[in-house]
């Protein structure tokens, strides 16, 4: 799959402008769903942090802007992506070690480390769940190849112990989700997303901990929007979502621990 033409590309600000983002015109274009990801991570300076699927760098760039001194993996499968988050890492000036290749087969080095934390925005949508987009990287990024339970699997093997895992999936996936934690990972805890008060969430974050052996807990969910209905022109984010969104603030989790 050869890299990506500047032509094919655009250049967007993330934070505020604190990162900038090249992502390609008609590929998969990262919004709201992967800042929100990266500023729910506890991540302190000097820690180590895998992503897995890391398209072209978004959710480890946001967090790097955020926290400093990370020691921060991705992991691609399409070599184009792969080496689209190279260069953004470069040009945002934080540094940003790029594998392409597939979750399910790591190299041998990376499968020998271990991770303070796991990221993953993996596909939405299961396989056959959808109708496939005609850009190939758009379909790869939205329609699962690997099973989501192979996801978790993944990353709980990557965890150091205590070690969290933070991922954004729709809200349909969540018993798929619990199911491939069971016996893995612990302490889980999930908060649901949705776009206003008196919709039904359609995205959540889960965190879990490994070795965790703290009860569930279900948040009530982040509401991203004020006001029931969309009125205005321009966007109406909430002020604590504003502040995530352009200031790369952390998303506060309800009761931290």
């Amino acid at each position: 799959m050869s890299d990506f033409s500047d032509s094919a590309l655009t250049c967007n600000d993330f934070l505020g402008g604190k990162v900038r983002i090249w992502q390609p015109k008609d590929g998969y274009r990262a919004g709201v769903d992967p800042v929100l990801l990266a500023a729910s991570v506890p991540a302190r300076p000097k820690q180590r942090v895998l992503e897995l699927g890391c398209g072209a760098g978004q959710v480890l760039l946001c967090l790097g802007a955020r926290v400093p001194d990370l020691d921060l993996t991705g992991v691609e499968l399409q070599s184009n992506y792969a080496q689209l988050a190279r260069r953004n890492g470069t040009e945002n000036q934080i540094d940003l070690a790029v594998v392409q290749g597939d979750l399910a087969g790591l190299p041998e080095d990376l499968r020998q480390r271990q991770f303070d934390h796991v990221l993953a925005n993996p596909p939405y949508y299961s396989r056959g769940a959808h109708s496939s987009s005609p850009d190939a990287g758009r379909a790869t990024a939205l329609g699962e190849q690997t099973p989501l339970a192979d996801w978790i699997g993944v990353a709980a093997k990557r965890l150091a112990p205590q070690g969290m895992l933070h991922m954004i999936q729709r809200i349909d996936r969540l018993p798929e989700m619990l199911i491939a934690c069971e016996g893995r990972l612990g302490s889980i805890e999930v908060l649901p997303l949705a776009a206003r008060v008196g919709r039904a969430p359609d995205l959540l974050i889960l965190r879990a901990r490994k070795s965790g052996r703290a009860a569930f807990r279900l948040h009530a969910p982040l509401i991203l929007h004020k006001g029931a209905r969309h009125e205005v022109d321009g966007d109406s984010y909430q002020p604590c979502i504003a502040a995530i969104l352009r200031k790369g603030e952390a998303l506060e989790w309800p009761g931290s621990r």
